[in-house]
């Protein structure tokens, strides 16, 4: 049964959820940098970079899992398919992004005389975002509209590289998925014993392979390895227990919801806390593990607590894209318009009209840019084989 899995529920809410968590900390990131009313300092606004995380291990999961089915009834790997099916779904709305946040809101910004600067130029960047290297651009320029853009690069480069290595290590996939968390967690380590001077071009190299969370997505592979290959029903898997998902779902909401405020407590729920998620090299482990058991439990767990295959939150998982990819134009275009009109209200009216108005727009966006632009290129993805 689990070589034959075509659909797994829940996912798709908890893609939608991830990509809010994303736009609560942009929202609150850009609120405090135009000096409006913000809840920056609460750890559920700051999970910017930690649900992206969780994007990298269901990557992980997801495309691995998708893979090994391929091999399985097809005899092989069709890395040339693979390619194509990412280019028609990653590439129109990431192409788009580039012209609007390099070109298009630049120039308008300038006709309506908005104090704005990009913190780059256009000549100076275009080949790094041609070439999937946006990251690079966040490490050299420093934060602008496009920022979330560096997780497309990341996943870019993983699904360069993630169909010819399975390809190659067909009857070793498992050992290739141990392997890159081990290179990965050694480099880490070994930075940690260099004196690096801030701004050298060793202290960027650093800065991209610790933003290349390929660790993260091999153990969503592995997690896809061990569900394609198990042989027990899911309803025996151990981690499935309630006892389990009585720690499992108290961790998440415990980094996700109270962390910064317990690790700042010196309590000893704090301290276990900070030991969790503050430790360097472990706390990234046990985070994407985590994600990885949230993913396993919601799509496969037949007594699971919670039941995110709803046919709303299917919907909005569908534009989940979208609305990581849209969010800070739009909060910014928020913040252009009504700053003036926020300034007075008190912290809850603003907060509440902000964030339905952002989340309106969002939503809005990433349906019509779902519907009207992006299907167009997902009609040929079945094109190459």
């Amino acid at each position: 049964m689990s070589k034959t899995i075509k659909y797994f529920p829940g996912l798709s809410a908890l893609r939608f959820f991830a990509a809010y968590l994303v736009l609560m900390h942009h929202t609150e990131t850009i609120r405090r940098k135009y000096s409006l009313f913000n809840l920056e300092e609460y750890s559920l606004f700051r999970n910017g970079s930690t649900a992206v995380s969780f994007f990298f291990v269901l990557s992980g999961f997801l495309i691995s899992y998708l893979l090994l089915k391929e091999d399985k009834e097809q005899g092989d790997i069709s890395v040339k398919g693979f390619y194509w099916r990412r280019v028609v779904r990653i590439w129109p709305l990431y192409f788009l992004l580039i012209v609007i946040g390099v070109w298009l809101v630049p120039a308008a910004l300038k006709v309506i005389g908005f104090a704005y600067e990009m913190p780059f130029q256009p000549g100076q960047v275009w080949w790094m975002y041609l070439l999937f290297f946006p990251f690079l651009v966040n490490i050299l320029f420093g934060s602008s509209l496009l920022e979330p853009l560096w997780s497309i690069g990341v996943e870019e480069w993983f699904y360069i590289i993630w169909a010819p290595l399975m390809k190659f290590f067909r009857r070793h996939m498992l050992m290739l998925f141990w392997l890159i968390i081990l290179i990965k967690t050694a480099l880490v380590f070994l930075f940690q014993f260099m004196n690096i001077e801030q701004g050298s071009t060793l202290s960027i190299i650093q800065q991209v392979i610790d933003t290349l969370k390929f660790e993260a997505m091999a153990i969503g592979g592995i997690g896809a390895y061990y569900v394609f290959h198990g042989t027990k029903t899911f309803s025996n898997w151990k981690i499935f227990t309630h006892s389990i998902q009585v720690i499992g779902y108290g961790l998440i909401v415990l980094r996700l919801a109270f962390h910064l405020e317990l690790v700042n407590s010196e309590t000893a729920l704090g301290a276990i806390s900070g030991y969790l998620f503050n430790t360097p090299l472990l706390s990234n482990l046990i985070l994407y593990t985590l994600f990885l058991w949230l993913i396993l439990n919601t799509a496969l767990n037949p007594i699971a607590w919670f039941k995110f295959d709803k046919k709303w939150l299917n919907s909005l998982g569908d534009v989940s894209y979208g609305i990581y990819m849209y969010q800070m134009l739009v909060i910014f275009g928020v913040i252009l318009v009504l700053k003036k009109h926020l300034v007075g209200l008190s912290p809850l009216t603003s907060t509440i009209l902000f964030y339905g108005i952002i989340s309106t727009g969002v939503i809005a966006v990433s349906y019509i840019s779902k519907y009207w632009f992006e299907n167009w290129f997902l009609r040929y993805k079945d094109r190459v084989k």
